[in-house]
């Protein structure tokens, strides 16, 4: 165990997974307990109460990534956000085209469309890795986009490697195309800056963890307005209306915005749980954050390479997210390493032999030098 015992979060590495900030769990309890005697109170205001969290959560949400009111709603998570989008779109933008999507996608993404190609009648066209590459190429992703692309899905960072796609580069081309442009945000949003007007796009998913710091559950849709009048979520219910308490059984009409995107009972809990770390990041200088994780990350660099350690991120920052992975020896069994870390209070996960580095707020020098020399034992 670390000297500072076990509320230290010197060697903190997980943000690419669960973001920590300060007194995280004592706000986070306040806020589930503030919900709970809300919601359980002898009076009419629940909703009232509920639904105003929600509306926070959607706004500073908006605020992130500048998105224009009416165009961002509230979704599980990006494989339910995904989901509700490809099945509100015209018919000619998927059937008989292809869709467009990079091998190191979040595999969720992948799983979900590959099961939904045949009912839509698109043909998912996988853009694959170089041999003894960690990561798509944004060229190979161009030579592979043509006319005949309906839909592109961009991953902005991808989870196995930390690499930030040239996203400006990417929409001018796609544009050109005539394809309908989503990107997959998660791994970026909270520390990379991300505008959806900038370049703009037609769709954006993320979840409110990682760098934001949040609970599960709290994920988000954002669709550009001139898609959102073309579409018709096939998952609709009350709240998908303009008046979400119109009874009329025979004359249901969707809302003009992103609400008809919702569809029963929204969640309240996520939002909930997740407006502390909203409110705290808000607050926060982007640039300082952004400065701190790209000193402790070159730190890293410069460790596994006095290791001899192969460094599978890229290594100029512009094309990197915030993490930094590295690739641990054969005869290393990863599970076991990342184990015998925690044991030391630094923490870190891999995916095969890649072992995945995220530094964020809470993370220190010490604590990158400890992670240094448990590397260096395990070697």
């Amino acid at each position: 165990m670390s000297p500072q015992g076990t509320n230290d979060a010197s060697a903190y590495l997980l943000y690419h997974s669960i973001g920590m900030y300060p007194g995280k769990a004592e706000e986070m309890t306040a806020a589930f307990a503030e919900f709970s005697t809300g919601w359980g109170a002898h009076d009419n205001a629940q909703w009232m109460r509920a639904l105003t969290l929600r509306q926070e959560f959607i706004d500073r949400w908006r605020a992130l990534i500048n998105a224009p009111a009416g165009t961002l709603t509230t979704s599980e998570n990006v494989t339910t956000a995904l989901n509700s989008l490809i099945g509100a779109l015209p018919e000619e933008h998927l059937k008989g085209r292809r869709l467009l999507i990079a091998g190191d996608c979040f595999p969720s993404m992948h799983f979900l469309l590959s099961g939904l190609a045949a009912r839509h009648g698109f043909t998912l066209d996988t853009v694959p890795l170089r041999p003894g590459e960690t990561w798509v190429r944004d060229e190979d992703v161009i030579a592979r986009w043509g006319a005949d692309v309906g839909l592109a899905l961009l991953t902005m960072v991808t989870s196995t490697a930390s690499h930030r796609c040239d996203l400006d580069t990417l929409v001018a081309y796609g544009r050109r195309m005539g394809s309908i442009i989503g990107v997959d945000i998660t791994q970026a949003v909270g520390l990379l800056p991300y505008d959806v007007m900038h370049p703009v796009v037609d769709f954006s998913i993320s979840t409110s963890l990682k760098w934001l710091c949040a609970t599960p559950g709290a994920g988000i849709l954002h669709v550009a307005e001139p898609l959102i009048a073309a579409c018709r979520p096939e998952l609709r219910g009350w709240f998908s209306q303009a008046d979400i308490f119109s009874w009329d059984l025979d004359r249901f009409a969707f809302a003009d915005d992103i609400r008809r995107f919702d569809n029963g009972t929204p969640s309240i809990l996520a939002c909930a749980g997740s407006l502390p770390a909203l409110r705290w990041h808000a607050k926060q200088d982007m640039d300082a954050l952004l400065a701190h994780n790209r000193r402790l990350g070159g730190q890293i660099i410069e460790a596994a390479r006095d290791l001899k350690l192969r460094i599978v991120s890229p290594l100029a920052e512009a094309e990197r997210g915030g993490s930094v992975m590295v690739a641990l020896p054969e005869a290393v069994n990863p599970g076991a390493f990342v184990q015998k870390l925690g044991d030391g209070r630094i923490f870190a996960d891999h995916r095969g032999q890649t072992l995945r580095l995220s530094p964020g707020c809470m993370t220190t020098e010490e604590g990158i030098a400890r992670l240094a020399d448990a590397l260096r034992a395990a070697l």
